[in-house]
């Protein structure tokens, strides 16, 4: 069903642009094309806004997937303003949310056939939950876009809907204090951002829980992979050479005997860390990712001891590089898990990283002195 009340472009007044930037007052240059998503201008007591549309396009869906597949997530945001859902007057409710345009989409799009005004904070694209952790969803920013798209001159009532996952950044009293604002914290996930409208903005328990189920998590881990699979590239030349080098140069039968066990636990320590970790979270033991990454890293070398003779040698170099290195690996991707879940927060990544990054740089060095160690014995073998 399609509910989008489109109208056609409102005639142009002589006044601030909610999305404007600037702090002096500018008409938006609603004489060039409109964005796809935007349908209108619309005229405020406060300033000119935008209308943007409730369905998603195949072309932004496919924008959505880029998100969680490459770095193209790093530049996709709106700008920061005040835009319309529907036909919104001084009496509809006003909801706030974070300017990267993956978040903005679902909060738009689960408001179909509502008239609501949204809030757009600078988050410097990053989403709510991150954003609040980080500071850019904050108090600050919240109180400084208010009176900056001049908030109370728009809508009468003074309330505005704040996602539940960004109040570990928002100071509610310093809001109402500093611009009149009561935040009323709604509920965890969009979509069910209707119905706590319609249910006069009291929050079921339901709407409360953070399920993050192993498909939350599964979608999450490409951003995860991806970035270490760039590493692995660089270090599959370094391992590819070191067992290649002879007195005599390079020596390519040799590097390639000697390195493919090692480029197969390598992408096994990415996996382990990336999406094993991720996906088995609330099963393997401890409540510290690292910890989790380290149990998952090392079982799989454990594991590699069956499936490749190498690891059966009388080589302890190699058999030390190897459960130093990849549990290391694993458990430091494990890590950075921490910033796409709602498990942990700031207090406790910061806790876990003031103990890993130590055990990680040592672990690191004494793989490389045990892989040098084993490089010179070769050679006095020879």
């Amino acid at each position: 069903m399609k509910c989008d009340k489109s109208s056609d472009t409102a005639s142009i007044q002589t006044k601030c642009c909610c999305n404007a930037e600037k702090t002096v007052p500018a008409v938006p240059k609603v004489t060039q094309q409109l964005k796809r998503w935007m349908t209108a201008t619309v005229n405020t007591p406060a300033c000119i806004t935008y209308k943007v549309s409730t369905e998603i396009t195949k072309s932004e869906l496919l924008e959505h997937l880029r998100c969680r597949l490459s770095s193209f997530r790093n530049s996709y945001t709106v700008t920061p303003g005040l835009y319309a859902v529907g036909n919104p007057d001084q009496n509809s409710h006003v909801v706030v949310t974070a300017n990267y345009k993956l978040t903005f989409d679902k909060v738009r799009e689960s408001l179909s056939c509502e008239d609501v005004w949204i809030m757009v904070l600078d988050t410097k694209g990053i989403n709510v939950w991150c954003a609040a952790g980080k500071g850019t969803f904050g108090t600050e920013e919240m109180i400084n876009r208010i009176l900056k798209i001049q908030l109370t001159s728009i809508v009468t009532h003074r309330k505005i809907i704040v996602p539940q996952l960004g109040a570990p950044g928002v100071s509610a009293h310093m809001v109402k204090k500093a611009t009149g604002f009561q935040v009323l914290f709604g509920p965890v996930y969009a979509s069910d951002l209707k119905d706590y409208i319609k249910s006069g903005c009291v929050a079921t328990k339901a709407m409360r829980n953070v399920s993050f189920s192993t498909i939350d998590r599964l979608i999450l881990t490409p951003m995860e992979i991806i970035p270490a699979m760039r590493i692995f590239a660089v270090y599959a030349v370094i391992i590819f050479l070191f067992f290649g080098l002879s007195a005599s140069g390079i020596n390519f039968a040799d590097a390639a005997k000697g390195a493919f066990p090692f480029f197969i636990v390598g992408l096994i320590a990415i996996l382990s860390g990336a999406f094993i970790t991720p996906v088995l979270l609330p099963v393997i033991p401890s409540k510290s990712f690292a910890v989790k990454g380290w149990i998952v890293g090392i079982f799989m070398v454990w594991i590699s001891r069956f499936l490749f003779t190498w690891l059966n040698t009388t080589s302890s170099e190699l058999t030390l590089f190897s459960y130093l290195l990849f549990p290391g690996i694993s458990s430091y991707i494990a890590l950075q898990f921490t910033g796409a879940t709602t498990f942990t927060g700031m207090s406790g990544v910061k806790k876990e990283l003031k103990y890993a990054v130590p055990v990680y740089i040592i672990s690191a060095i004494i793989s490389i002195v045990a892989l040098a160690l084993y490089k010179i014995n070769l050679w006095r073998t020879i």
